[in-house]
C-alpha cells in the first residue's frame, strides 16, 4: 500500500507544491516533482517496525481484512496496521465503523464525519481530525465549518456540551441535557439521530485513546507524516526532531537498555502467582456484600490519586482546539471539590439488559455490532502471558475492565475490587488512567514501563480492552440519561 500511497501523493504533491521546487530522488527528478518521504518508521512510534505484522507476509484472513479495509477507507491506515495483531477484533471494528460512517442511518454523511472531528478534537487527536477533515470534504461538507464549531449549523453546535461531558465527565450527564437537544424547536435532534451521534462521539473518544495509547504515527499524506528533505547522513535531520521523531536507533537503544530482563521475568511470574492465590481465596471464602461495597469505594477513591509523575508535553500537534469550545474543560476525578457522584450500579442499568435494546430499537443493527465488539474485546484470549502458554487470563482481563469502569464510578456488585490492587501495579494503573482519561498525555515511557516482558501484541490487546471499556462506560451514562428522558 505504500507504493500506492506514494503514487497518490505524487499526483497530490505535483498539483499542490508551488512550481516544481527542488527535485526529490528517484524517478521524480526528471519531472521536477518533490517526492515525499515518510518521517517515521512504521505505523507506531512505540512498536519497532520489524515487530509489526508486515503487509505481504500475512495469511489469507489478514489479506481479506486488509483488502476490506482498503476498499472501505481507500487506504490501509496505521490504526488498521496495528490492530491487525488481533484480526478477530479488527474485523468487528471495521464492520462497526463502516456501518456508522457509510451505511444507511439517521444522520447525513457529512454530519457523521464532522461529529468524528468534534470528538477527536476533544483529545487534540490531530491524527483522527486530519483523516476526517479529508473525509468530510470528500462527501461534500462545507469547508467553512472547519474554521471552528461556531461556523457549523446550530444543531451541531448544540452537541458541543454533550461531546465535552461524554469525553471527560460522563457521570454528569442528566436527562435535562438530553431534553435540551431534543426540544430546541427548529434545531432539535430526533431520538434516532441523537443515538447515532452518541455512538459516533463515544467511538471517536475511545479511538483517540487507542491512537495515543499505541503511539500511532501520522499517515504519510498528513501533517507530520512526511518530509521532502532527502535523508541526511545520520539518517534523520533536524526537521524530524522537531516533529517528535528521534531516530530509530535511539528508540531501539532505549528499549533494549531500559530494564534488566531477569527483573521483568520475575514480574510475569509474580503476576501469575498472584492470580493463582486469588483464585484459591475465591474458592475458599467470599467477602460480604458490605465488604465488597467498601472495597469498591476504596478503589474508586484511590483511582483519583493515580496520576502520571511525568508532565511531559505530548507530541506537538497542530491546533485542533478550534473544533470545540471551552478548551480548558478536561477530565476531573468525580469525587473532588466536594461533589460526590452516586455510584452507577450495573445491576440497575447495564449494557446487556438496557443499553443494547435501546440502541438497537432506535438505530437498528448498531446495538448488535457494538455488542459483538464488546464481547470480542472482553473475551479475546490466546491463553498466553509473555513466554507462558495455557494460562487462563480471564481474571486479569476482568480486573482491567472493572478498573476502568471503577474510574467512571461504575460498580459490579458481584466483583471483589480488592483483586485490582493485587493484579495491576502502579505503572500499569498510570498507563491505563492516562490512556482512558487524558490520552493526549500518553508517552512512550509509560507504554514501555508496564508489563515489560510482554509482547507488543499483548500491549495492543490491553489497549483494545481500554478502548471498549471506555466506550461502554460513556455509552452507559448517555443511554441511561436518554432512558430517563423517555420514561
Amino acid at each position: 500500500h505504500a507504493g500506492l500511497q506514494e503514487r497518490i501523493l505524487l499526483t497530490h504533491s505535483s498539483t499542490t507544491e508551488e512550481g516544481t521546487a527542488e527535485a526529490g530522488h528517484g524517478g521524480g527528478e526528471e519531472l521536477g516533482i518533490r517526492i515525499p518521504r515518510p518521517l517515521g518508521h512504521g505505523p507506531s512510534r512505540f512498536i519497532p517496525e520489524k515487530e509489526t505484522i508486515q503487509v505481504g507476509k500475512e495469511d489469507t484472513t489478514m489479506h481479506t481484512l486488509f483488502a476490506e479495509s482498503f476498499a472501505t477507507l481507500g487506504r490501509l491506515d496505521n490504526v488498521t496496521l496495528v490492530m491487525v495483531f488481533h484480526p478477530q477484533y479488527l474485523e468487528s471494528f471495521l464492520k462497526t465503523q463502516h456501518y456508522l460512517l457509510q451505511m444507511d442511518g439517521p444522520l447525513p454523511l457529512h454530519y457523521r464525519h464532522y461529529i468524528g472531528i468534534m470528538a477527536a478534537a476533544r483529545h487534540q487527536c490531530s491524527y483522527l481530525v486530519n483523516l476526517h477533515v479529508n473525509d468530510f470534504l470528500h462527501v461534500g461538507g462545507d469547508p467553512k465549518w472547519l474554521n471552528g464549531l461556531e461556523n457549523a449549523p446550530q444543531k451541531l453546535q448544540n452537541l458541543g456540551e454533550l461531546n465535552k461531558m461524554l469525553a471527560h465527565r460522563p457521570w454528569l450527564i442528566t436527562k435535562e441535557h438530553i431534553e435540551q437537544l431534543l426540544k430546541t424547536e427548529e434545531n432539535s435532534w430526533s431520538l434516532a439521530e441523537l443515538i447515532h451521534a452518541v455512538v459516533l462521539l463515544t467511538h471517536y473518544h475511545s479511538l483517540a485513546s487507542f491512537t495515543f495509547g499505541c503511539g500511532i504515527s501520522p499517515e504519510i499524506d498528513c501533517e507530520g507524516g512526511h518530509t521532502f528533505r532527502p535523508p541526511s547522513v545520520s539518517n534523520y535531520c533536524i526537521c524530524d526532531i522537531t516533529n517528535g521523531y528521534h531516530g530509530v536507533d535511539e528508540i531501539h537503544a532505549s528499549q533494549a537498555g531500559s530494564i534488566p530482563s531477569t527483573e521483568s521475568v520475575c514480574e510475569v511470574e509474580a503476576l501469575m502467582e498472584k492470580m493463582k492465590q486469588l483464585q484459591e481465596c475465591r474458592d475458599e471464602e467470599e467477602a460480604s456484600q458490605e465488604e465488597m461495597a467498601t472495597r469498591f469505594e476504596r478503589e474508586k477513591r484511590e483511582s483519583m490519586f493515580v496520576c502520571s509523575s511525568e508532565d511531559e508535553e505530548s507530541a506537538a500537534t497542530r491546533d485542533v482546539s478550534r473544533h470545540f469550545e471551552d478548551t480548558s474543560y478536561g477530565y476531573k476525578d468525580f469525587s473532588r471539590h466536594g461533589m460526590h457522584v452516586p455510584t452507577f450500579r450495573v445491576q440497575d442499568y447495564s449494557w446487556e439488559d438496557h443499553g443494547y435494546s435501546l440502541v438497537n430499537r432506535l438505530y437498528p443493527d448498531v446495538g448488535q455490532l457494538l455488542d459483538e465488539k464488546f464481547h470480542i474485546a472482553y473475551n479475546l484470549t490466546y491463553n498466553t502471558m509473555a513466554m507462558h502458554k495455557d494460562v487462563d487470563t480471564s481474571m486479569l482481563r476482568r480486573a482491567i475492565w472493572n478498573y476502568i469502569h471503577c474510574m467512571f464510578g461504575i460498580r459490579y456488585d458481584d466483583y471483589d475490587y480488592g483483586e485490582i490492587n493485587q493484579l495491576l501495579d502502579r505503572s500499569f494503573k498510570v498507563y491505563i488512567k492516562t490512556v482512558v482519561c487524558t490520552p493526549e498525555k500518553t508517552t512512550k515511557r509509560m507504554y514501555d514501563s508496564f508489563w515489560r516482558q510482554f509482547e507488543h501484541s499483548e500491549k495492543v490487546h490491553v489497549n483494545l480492552l481500554l478502548v471498549e471499556a471506555r466506550m461502554q462506560a460513556e455509552l452507559l451514562y448517555a443511554l441511561r440519561a436518554i432512558t430517563r428522558y423517555m420514561t
